[in-house]
């Protein structure tokens, strides 16, 4: 991998979350590439082919599986992102998972429940859109969710949170030891470009089926939202599981930064196609013979 693209990643990857601070990152960063939207289609193109190449030999080897989490507030691209980061991958070794709330069989079950009948098998990229970060996300901002959920009465304390924030770093770490590379993202979009999103779905007529209403009054809710990402990445932010700060005020170099980072991820996995044995190589060439005799 490129120096350049390995110092980009980390400004923005989390492996450590002790001392973390949302603050810290901001949407707009441009990471101090000197690019525009349309300087960037051939840097992201680039990236498109190499996962591809990458993804390929993934499925080849049937070792390894990936799982891409995306998180983000409404409006940050998440569709878009892995829209244009997966357009050349094999549909055959990827799928993709949206989540949106819990239906009644769902909540009859632990809360990881339904996302792990949607865990990629080896040799698959999964992409989780939302993902069990939404029960320490949305249901700690809307803490009457709970009330659905069921759950006994006692179990139901002060630290509710902290212990699915521990139940998730558990889990990530159990998946990790069973050849699941982890990699998860947080689209940081501001709240002054979400507006003009908003917007833009309202004033745009074949863009109007995306707009909720629902979406504009959580932003009143804004700093909840933030203050509930950030503790979720210092809970779970590790090497075998980081999380990426992702700058979303620029779709492009979402993208981009997106690509490069699950790039850097494939690559750590030593893929390569399987070795033929030596039996195998004699059936080849017996093979060609009688196509060839």
């Amino acid at each position: 991998m490129e120096k350049q693209v390995e110092k980009l990643l980390e400004r923005y990857r989390i492996e450590d979350g002790k001392g973390f601070r949302l603050r810290d990152h901001k949407p707009d960063d441009d990471g101090g590439l000197d690019l525009d939207k349309n300087g960037s289609a051939e840097k992201l193109q680039r990236g498109v082919d190499y996962l591809a190449q990458q993804q390929d030999m993934l499925y080849a080897q049937d070792r390894w599986s990936v799982l891409c989490i995306f998180q983000a507030m409404d409006a940050a691209g998440k569709d878009s992102a892995i829209k244009h980061v997966f357009s050349g991958v094999n549909p055959q070794g990827c799928h993709v998972a949206s989540f949106k709330a819990p239906n009644s069989t769902e909540l009859d079950h632990d809360f990881l429940w339904r996302h792990q009948q949607w865990l990629p098998q080896r040799g698959q990229i999964g992409i989780h859109n939302r993902s069990w970060y939404e029960e320490v996300l949305v249901v700690r901002v809307h803490p009457s969710i709970l009330e659905k959920q069921k759950l006994p009465p006692k179990l139901v304390t002060k630290r509710i949170f902290d212990e699915r924030l521990e139940d998730i770093a558990a889990y990530e770490r159990y998946l990790a030891r069973q050849g699941t590379a982890v990699l998860k993202f947080f689209l940081h979009v501001s709240a002054e470009e979400q507006r003009r999103r908003f917007l833009k779905r309202i004033d745009e007529q074949e863009k109007n089926w995306k707009f909720s209403a629902s979406d504009v009054a959580e932003r009143e809710h804004w700093s909840d939202y933030m203050k509930a990402y950030e503790q979720a990445i210092r809970a779970t932010a590790a090497p075998h599981a980081p999380w990426y700060v992702v700058p979303a005020d620029r779709k492009w170099f979402t993208r981009l930064v997106v690509v490069a980072a699950i790039a850097r991820a494939l690559e750590g996995l030593n893929l390569h196609y399987p070795e033929v044995s030596a039996e195998q190589a004699k059936a080849l060439v017996q093979a060609r013979e009688a196509l060839t005799g």
